[in-house]
């Protein structure tokens, strides 16, 4: 992770939250991370992989934090970055991470 984020990325979820994943994407790339607000136990982010980030409410998945690492353990210092970031990560050391602030604004 660049330097620039790494100081930001201190606000790792708590253990036993859970994360959304989308399963069914895992073979696809780039890797795509968005984080919302947390609220019941959900820790704000989801995460998938392709192109497309789909509607459909079956799309993502709970998954335990602490379980991110046997499917994409590539993302785990990622998950500290705060709400209203997002990331999008390669197999060949592409990484891009910003701001976006209409993750914090109503139903994101």
């Amino acid at each position: 992770m660049d330097n620039q984020f790494k100081d930001l990325a201190k606000e790792h979820p708590e253990a036993g939250s859970k994360l959304g994943l989308a399963l069914s994407t895992l073979s696809q790339v780039p890797i795509n991370g968005m984080r919302v607000a947390p609220e019941n136990g959900i820790n704000g982010w989801y995460i998938w992989c392709g192109e497309e980030l789909s509607s459909n409410s079956d799309f993502f998945g709970p998954l335990h934090v602490e379980h991110i690492v046997k499917y994409l353990p590539q993302v785990q210092a990622y998950l500290g970055l705060p709400p209203g970031y997002r990331f999008l990560i390669d197999n060949n050391g592409y990484e891009d991470i910003w701001y976006d602030s209409s993750l914090l604004e109503g139903n994101a």
